[in-house]
């Protein structure tokens, strides 16, 4: 979502641990003063001042059958855990939910962490409330051993129990926002960082996707503190000097903005707001610019009467003001996939500032900070959810958005993909584009039109061979823009090309790409793995031949040495754990040298960290010294002249523009998945300095606590105050390239960071 706030609903107790301490029991407590506990009747009084019919009773019963269940157990501070429950249900009546919800909340680990069985909460609560309670629980029932599997199956898990009732949601929300204000609890950095990237990458997106923004920013701002506090430290001192300087300003530009609407005979509500660090984090990565360079640092919010007087106020500020062209956005009109609504411009104000606006109805503004919450209240003697009301502030269906995923699972696929494709779906704004006969299709923005294709239908998707794009014949490679009307050119099969994964962003074409390809890419994934297993033989000093894979193929569950050789070379096992497996005992030494992260070189190997483009066995391969290409980047290969191999170059190379007429040379690449979870590649950094004392020991310990490590180094001199120096850093991939750069930016004294690619 567009809209920034800092509003945080953290109203309730001190923090409390996390985790309860059965899974870190011998670890010493955070000193910390004790958390007030809301009492039972504190708890039932806020549920009764929104809900007056609330069941008391069911509520008192829920409330001390938590306590009891719980009993002596405790969390890493010594806090007895059924605090944990209390405070998670203290947080969904800020958001006035039901009693059914609340109740929910108060019973949300009692399956899990106690002999309590769904049939007891059914028998003593009722199957709505049963049910409810096991769609939370269900995330935590899943023991696999590799990570990402289980974050996978978790989140499998997790959708499709949402898809049906998005209470299950609020409350696991409510669930994760406790445990992430009181994560400090928890003693091992490994598992803080764990968890607050897990939070970042699947809780907040979910929040924003059904509007609670409120929700969303905290946990956003809660988990980059855990995974990133040098850099937000770094922000917050920066906003505390603009603050200093431009705070009178800001109350002046709010003034001026309602005298005007105020001469025009519209009453309004008119405040500025401050973008939160982790904001200002993301746009700092993603527009690869400095922190001064950011224009909307503060923005206004203009509240008003209703839907007419939001067009009224736009007129009357856009006559005041010039406009600023393509900063304009009507989200009243069509509203955000996550039911936002509200005008957004940009104007050239007061004394020559660049001023943001977003104006809206105080209706508007309670749905954009509470999302599907806002639409909870009192109708026909009951209190719940009203749907009714959602439709008529012209919102949508809160859980059209996940039931897109659920589309997704059908599908099946990799564990892998499926986060990936979640994550997608989550993260993405959107572009609204149009079938010829003017059915609209919302669809992320970046889209491309096989995306298209398959919203329209699953048939129209596998089928398509071109578009029409405003009625000329484009290239599937077109991005969508708003407003576009597209046609899709069908064949008479299904059939689908390697290279088109990169020609879709959505979840669901994705997925359904990936079905049509998956068997023509088996042979290669077997010829990886194979070759992965060699190698990691090779590395810890073993002899592949003569070697019985028999006890990996039986211990990884699987039914062939191809099967083996498939899931390492999808990534599903690591070669380290089959060498472990074939030989029993082996030295540390040993299994650090095979796990040891391969560094990513052409030759011999490279085939390890490349697959697709219809590769020949025994082609060369070299990757492009003039963009360095590194995991995460898109890549292409070009064939060289005269048996030269093939040179793997980054989608954004320069040099790519002297093979823009010969399409025979390119080849769309992949990078495998030992390339992007076991390896490190060489990136150059290039970064423009203010001269002064320590400033580049400053930048270099930036990159070592990002996890970087510098392998060269060179000084360019300017004139005036500034030098140029260029950083040659070995990262894991271009997502820890990109953390590093922005990390870089957020110190004051470096102006410029920026990637070299020649």
């Amino acid at each position: 979502m567009d809209i920034d706030t800092a509003s945080s609903d953290s109203t309730h107790s001190e923090p409390a641990p996390v985790e309860a301490a059965s899974e870190d029991a011998a670890a010493k407590p955070v000193t910390k003063a004790r958390p007030k506990l809301l009492r039972q009747y504190e708890l039932i009084e806020k549920v009764k001042s929104y809900d007056p019919t609330a069941d008391e009773a069911l509520l008192n019963r829920a409330y001390v059958y938590a306590m009891r269940m719980h009993g002596s157990q405790t969390r890493a501070s010594g806090d007895p855990y059924f605090a944990h429950p209390i405070e998670v249900a203290g947080i969904l009546t800020d958001y006035r939910l039901d009693t059914a919800t609340i109740v929910t909340a108060l019973l949300h680990d009692v399956i899990e962490d106690t002999p309590v069985t769904r049939a007891d909460i059914d028998q003593l609560f009722g199957p709505l409330i049963g049910e409810l309670v096991e769609g939370v629980t269900k995330l935590s029932r899943l023991e696999l051993a590799a990570e990402h599997t289980r974050q996978a199956e978790n989140l499998r898990k997790f959708i499709l129990a949402i898809s049906r009732d998005v209470r299950v949601l609020m409350v696991k929300l409510a669930d994760r926002l406790h445990n992430m204000r009181t994560l400090e609890f928890i003693p091992r950095q490994e598992k803080r960082e764990r968890i607050a990237r897990e939070t970042l990458d699947i809780y907040a997106p979910l929040a924003r996707s059904i509007g609670v923004q409120r929700i969303c920013t905290e946990l956003e701002e809660l988990a980059f503190t855990h995974l990133n506090k040098v850099a937000r430290d770094a922000i917050v001192r920066r906003l505390e000097v603009l603050r200093a300087e431009q705070g009178a300003a800001v109350a002046v530009v709010s003034g001026e903005i309602s005298s005007k609407l105020e001469a025009a005979g519209l009453p309004s509500r008119v405040f500025g707001r401050e973008k939160n660090p982790y904001s200002i984090w993301r746009k700092l990565q993603r527009k690869s610019i400095g922190f001064s360079q950011l224009s909307d640092i503060y923005a206004f919010r203009v509240i008003v009467g209703s839907e007419e007087d939001c067009y009224r106020a736009l007129g009357i500020i856009h006559r005041a003001w010039p406009s600023v062209p393509e900063r304009f956005k009507d989200f009243i009109s069509t509203p955000k996939r996550n039911n936002y609504r509200s005008l957004h411009t940009t104007v050239v104000g007061p004394k020559g500032m660049r001023i943001e606006m977003q104006i809206r109805t105080e209706a508007m503004d309670r749905v954009a900070e509470e999302g599907v919450a806002a639409h909870w209240r009192y109708k026909d003697k009951s209190y719940g959810f009203d749907a009714e009301a959602q439709e008529e502030a012209g919102g949508r269906d809160p859980l059209v958005n996940l039931r897109h995923l659920v589309q997704v699972l059908e599908h099946g696929g990799d564990a892998e993909d499926l986060v990936e494709h979640a994550k997608l779906e989550m993260f993405l704004d959107q572009v609204f584009v149009f079938t010829p006969k003017g059915r609209l299709i919302s669809l992320p923005r970046g889209a491309m039109p096989l995306d298209f294709a398959y919203a329209v239908h699953s048939d129209v998707g596998d089928t398509a061979v071109g578009i029409k794009i405003n009625g000329e014949l484009k290239p599937l490679r077109t991005p969508l823009t708003n407003g576009d009307v597209l046609e899709v050119i069908r064949g008479a099969k299904a059939i689908a090309h390697p290279e088109w994964q990169s020609l879709a962003v959505t979840g669901r074409a994705r997925s359904a790409i990936r079905r049509h390809i998956r068997q023509t890419e088996k042979d290669e994934f077997i010829r990886l793995g194979k070759a992965s297993i060699e190698q990691t033989f090779e590395r810890a000093g073993k002899v592949r031949a003569g070697v019985s894979l028999r006890p990996a193929v039986d211990r990884f569950g699987v039914t062939t040495e191809d099967d083996l050789y498939e899931a390492v070379g999808r990534g599903r096992v690591a070669p380290a754990q089959v060498l472990e497996v074939a030989f029993p005992g082996l030295k540390e030494t040993e299994k650090a040298a095979a796990a040891a992260r391969r560094r990513i070189e052409g030759g011999r190997g490279a085939r390890l960290f490349v697959r697709g483009g219809g590769l020949t066995p025994g082609i060369t391969l070299h990757f492009g010294t003039c963009c360095n290409p590194v995991p995460g980047d898109r890549i292409v290969g070009i064939l060289e002249a005269e048996g030269g191999g093939l040179t793997v170059h980054a989608i954004d190379c320069s040099r790519l523009a002297e093979y823009e007429d010969r399409d025979d040379l390119w080849r769309d690449l992949q990078w495998t998945p030992e390339a992007e979870r076991n390896t490190l590649s060489q990136a150059k950094l290039i970064a423009t300095i203010r001269d002064a004392p320590g400033v580049l020991g400053q930048a270099c310990t930036i990159i070592g606590d990002a996890g970087g490590n510098i392998v060269g180094l060179r000084m360019h001199h300017r004139q005036g105050e500034f030098f140029d120096v260029d950083f040659d850093v070995e990262v894991r991939d271009a997502r820890h390239l990109t953390n590093i750069s922005a990390a870089l930016r957020a110190c004051p004294p470096i102006e410029t960071v920026e990637r070299a690619r020649t």
